[in-house]
């Protein structure tokens, strides 16, 4: 029994490590919305989308690429980020998050909701 429980444990850490870290492959001279999906996008569902929330972006590509901060189509925010970089950027409710890229790129996503 204690064996079962075990392998029970391990395999929801598991899961939950996947769900929780979305990656996205990005293409030369490609722009990805990243929340605030239209249709026919790529996007995360941030499951926080509806309050403040963190978004954790990891560059787990080769090159560098660009995250790009808007609400309503007006640009708050543009940072680079560069190969092995972690940054951690607020969305507050209704901004939407871009991933700009020129070269071929991976990157990391993973939402975390904010203490109020």
């Amino acid at each position: 029994m204690k064996k079962l429980l075990i392998l029970l444990c391990i395999t929801l850490a598991t899961q939950y490590d996947l769900l929780a870290q979305i990656e996205f492959e990005l293409e030369p001279s490609q722009s990805m919305s990243i929340t605030g999906k239209g249709p026919g996008q790529d996007a995360a569902e941030n499951p926080f989308s509806g309050s403040n929330c963190y978004a954790i972006i990891e560059n787990a590509g080769k090159n560098e690429f660009t995250i790009r901060i808007q609400e309503e189509g007006e640009i708050i925010e543009t940072i680079s980020i560069e190969k092995g970089v972690i940054k951690k950027v607020k969305l507050l409710k209704g901004y939407e998050l871009y991933l700009d890229s020129k070269l071929k790129g991976k990157a990391k996503i993973e939402f975390q909701k904010m203490k109020e």
